[in-house]
């Protein structure tokens, strides 16, 4: 298993958070719940050679791997020592050839919703897109049947219901961006509003 705790081993809560056991529920908008996965898929675009669609059954045949990390949500609290299984960011790169100009990821998930990264984020070695948490499959609350999980940026990056990838030649908000969030989302730097 991969640990990738972050840089700050010997505190590992950041200013203003509050640890907790509890794995809070916060979304905006409608829990989805897939009664036929065969209709999910995972569509990779954007500035890229050739856009990808990875089908369910493509996906969930890929190598993973497990990680053990801290996540940090933008509304003050942490939980430690988490345990994820999923797919290697590393491994869905591999489906697909970037175009030079690419510098941002925009994560699409069900409804709308969607978040932005700088593409050396979504790439770091600790990025994965996820499948189970401590050794059970996602709960839809929490993201069934793929999240993305960013561990060094607050929680809202982490993607629930996961359903496309998006590369772009500059940053643009998304939706929690677009509505006062942090562009960036640093929580050791307690980047949670715009104006912060």
């Amino acid at each position: 298993m991969n640990r990738t705790s972050d840089r700050h081993s010997a505190n590992r809560v950041p200013p203003g958070q509050t640890m907790t056991e509890s794995f809070p529920v916060l979304h905006y908008g409608e829990i989805p719940y897939y009664n036929d996965l065969s209709q999910w898929d995972l569509r990779i675009f954007g500035l890229v050679e050739q856009e990808t669609v990875i089908p369910y059954k493509e996906f969930m045949a890929m190598p993973r791997q497990e990680y053990c990390n801290d996540i940090h949500c933008v509304t003050t609290w942490s939980r430690l020592d988490n345990n994820w299984e999923g797919v290697a960011v590393s491994e869905i790169m591999k489906k697909v050839t970037l175009r030079s100009e690419v510098t941002h990821v925009m994560l699409h998930a069900e409804h709308g919703w969607k978040t932005n990264l700088p593409l050396a984020d979504f790439m770091r070695d600790t990025s994965l897109l996820a499948v189970k948490h401590n050794g059970e499959i996602l709960s839809p609350e929490h993201g069934y049947p793929v999240r993305a999980v960013v561990p060094h940026l607050y929680f809202w990056k982490s993607a629930k219901w996961l359903r496309g990838i998006e590369f772009m030649a500059k940053d643009k908000p998304g939706f929690w961006e677009m509505n006062g969030y942090h562009m960036y989302g640093d929580p050791w730097k307690e980047q949670r509003y715009d104006f912060e």
